[in-house]
């Protein structure tokens, strides 16, 4: 190829493609017709024919005023004709014409006059219809001030979706001049949008010709770029009458308010949701550790990122009298929860943690004050106050923390402590409405934490009562080797009455004791403490099992309300005998090697307490290797299971008799206790030696 070919190909892909033409003419049916100087009709184009109803051959060389006025406007018409042909003056207007078919119409006329090259002259007349002229004129006009005064933004894109017009609302919501959108691309203008979604739609507008309507749309521009506006556009493809696509045109309307507006109703009602929902979920258990966890669960991340949860050492202990104006405070890390992975989270106490904690920190100022602490935009000087150490600080910096609010936690009038709240991901600050949300969900913790705290303060007391009134006794007796375990309740963290006892007799003998009185707290444990004293003052005397329990049922009696189970077992390792009795309790297990472990046999009797009863004594052997299972209720009755299949459930892990006994204790727990068991358990394990 040759260099001046080349640039003619050059040229050629480079130059633009001719313009197609538009349907305007077509909808208007400009008609064309050329008169000679006498006033015949020379030339006749296919729009006159549809506009005056006369073929071509109807009306070439006949005298057009004939042809097509009346015979009253005749006279008119030849002065109007006369003047354009001797003065080139050209006249413009709407004449009445006469149709073929007889009607009079209004046809809107615009004539000159034609001068050929050997001098002859000739009128051109171009008409078209006055009425779809005017209404074309109407429409031009109602569309100009639709488009500019209209409020909602409007904008026409080509095929290549550069703007070719926008009207002034858009401008303004855009913050850009028509000049600064006319041939630019949408993600030119709005570069802080979601351009390739709305690309997308106009090119699916254009391919099928089915508008999109009421696209919802979020984001910032020029016009306001540290907001948040909303609009609703909607889509539409632009034809030509000949169905050629010219393009789209995009509805824009400003829905920011309303927006806002729904956006604050869906936010109060996730709100009142949240406080609904921590009434459930927040205080179902009487542990401060749990009620603290549940507290930070449903913070996060609804309220905040990084959600800790801290108490006061000095409230945890029931010792707090008063909150000091200033100094330390010295708080208990109770919960820590976060909405995802960061390094904030190694900046704050992990739970259990015990920290100190200056009165110039702003965890301190909060419980001092017993007001809530907002700093809405986190600085360095704020990082500083909140974090415990320089190491921390840097940590928050790098997470991010950007919005802290510290709120008391406050039960009777007494700060217990604080619910920590940090904001990393979530953009917003906090504010006025996150303030009395968290102050709402601290206050329904608060009170369940007060309640634990002391709930578990009184559990401890009769817990610690109840450990020292159980005996401490040597794992061997004489022909005996005993194991023990007692285990408080779980579900409901409460101490019993459950008690065992292994009493050293004369004759080398052992009496075995479980008992269970009904009830929990430090009164079930105090007169555990009596009648296991009891137990032991008449056991020391040798009396029969039956006559021990008979003397403990007179003692029941006299203290009140109590009803008391008990079984009572002495065994003598020279006669290789247990002689029981029981007093409506659980029956023991016996296991001997090489058979199957089976329930003893025993009159129930009626527990003591009732009054009048008469209790019996069985004797069983118990050979050397022989294994007897004492028990409380707690170890096998639950709310969910028949208590025959517990009682088999006990017997099967039986199996082994030959296990430790310490091992069995534990693998006993461990099987037939559950996390929702509600009664404590005592356990005696005696192996015949």
């Amino acid at each position: 190829m040759t260099t001046e070919s080349f640039d003619e190909a050059e040229d050629d892909r480079l130059a633009p493609e001719p313009p197609r033409p538009t349907g305007l003419l077509d909808v208007l049916s400009i008609a064309a017709v050329v008169l000679d100087s006498g006033g015949r009709i020379v030339f006749w184009s296919p729009q006159a024919e549809e506009l005056f109803g006369y073929s071509a051959g109807e009306a070439l060389g006949k005298h057009a005023g004939r042809l097509l006025i009346h015979q009253k406007h005749l006279p008119t018409v030849l002065s109007l004709f006369t003047e354009v042909m001797d003065t080139g003056r050209g006249w413009a207007g709407a004449f009445p014409i006469q149709h073929k078919d007889g009607s009079t119409r209004l046809v809107e006329f615009r004539n000159m006059r034609l001068l050929n090259d050997a001098g002859d002259v000739y009128a051109l007349g171009v008409a078209a219809d006055h009425i779809t002229l005017q209404r074309v004129e109407t429409d031009l006009a109602l569309c100009e001030r639709l488009v500019n005064q209209s409020p909602i933004g409007l904008a026409l894109m080509g095929p290549d979706l550069r703007y070719l017009l926008v009207n002034p609302a858009l401008e303004r919501f855009d913050g850009l001049s028509a000049e600064e959108h006319i041939g630019r691309r949408l993600r030119e203008t709005l570069p802080l949008l979601d351009v390739d979604t709305i690309e997308s739609s106009l090119r699916q507008v254009m391919a099928s010709g089915i508008p999109v309507t009421d696209q919802y749309y979020v984001g910032r521009t020029a016009a306001d770029p540290d907001h948040d506006h909303a609009w609703s556009a909607s889509f539409y493809r632009l034809e030509d009458p000949g169905g050629r696509v010219l393009g789209a045109a995009i509805s824009v309307v400003d829905v920011t308010e309303r927006h806002r507006a729904a956006a604050e109703a869906d936010r109060a009602r996730r709100r009142l949701a949240l406080v609904a929902d921590a009434s459930t979920r927040v205080g179902t258990t009487l542990e401060v550790e749990r009620t603290a966890g549940e507290l930070a669960d449903i913070a996060t991340p609804e309220l905040a990122d990084v959600v800790a949860v801290d108490i006061l050492d000095s409230a945890l202990a029931c010792r707090r009298t008063g909150t000091p104006a200033s100094g330390p405070e010295l708080f208990r890390a109770m919960a820590l929860k976060a909405a995802g992975p960061t390094v904030a989270l190694g900046a704050a106490d992990q739970p259990g943690d015990l920290a100190s904690y200056d009165d110039d920190r702003l965890v301190t100022l909060c419980v001092h004050t017993g007001r809530p602490v907002l700093v809405s935009h986190v600085d360095d000087h704020d990082l500083r106050r909140i974090a415990r150490d320089p190491e921390a600080t840097t940590l928050l910096a790098r997470a991010g923390v950007h919005s802290y609010l510290a709120v008391p936690l406050i039960a009777h009038g007494e700060v217990l402590g604080a619910l920590d709240l940090k904001r990393t991901s979530n953009p917003l600050p906090f504010d006025a409405d996150d303030v009395v949300l968290a102050c709402e969900l601290a206050g329904r913790a608060a009170v369940a934490i007060d309640n634990a705290r002391w709930y578990q303060s009184m559990r401890n007391t009769a817990l610690t009562l109840q450990r020292s009134l159980l005996p401490e006794h040597s794992p061997r007796h004489p022909g005996l080797e005993v194991a023990s375990r007692y285990q408080p309740a779980q579900a409901t963290s409460e101490v019993g009455g459950d008690w065992y006892d292994v009493i050293p007799l004369g004759d080398d003998k052992t009496a075995l004791v479980v008992g269970d009185v009904m009830g929990n707290g430090i009164d079930a444990a105090a007169t555990m403490g009596r009648l296991r004293t009891a137990t032991c003052a008449y056991a020391d005397l040798d009396l029969d099992p039956d006559t021990v329990l008979r003397h403990l049922d007179k003692i029941t009696c006299d203290l009140e309300h109590y009803i008391v189970t008990c079984v009572y077992t002495v065994y003598d390792p020279h006669r290789r005998q247990c002689r029981i009795a029981n007093a409506g309790h659980m029956p023991p297990a016996l296991v001997r090697p090489g058979r199957a472990p089976v329930l003893l046999d025993l009159p129930t009797g009626a527990p003591l307490g009732v009054g009048g009863t008469v209790f019996e004594t069985t004797t069983a052997d118990l050979c050397p290797g022989d294994l007897l299972i004492l028990y409380t209720d707690g170890l096998v009755e639950t709310r969910s299971h028949p208590i025959d299949e517990r009682l088999n459930a006990l017997l099967d892990l039986l199996d082994e008799p030959h296990r430790p006994l310490e091992e069995i204790c534990d693998l006993l727990l461990h099987s037939l206790r559950h996390p929702d068991d509600h009664d404590d358990v005592a356990l005696l394990a005696a192996r015949a030696q």
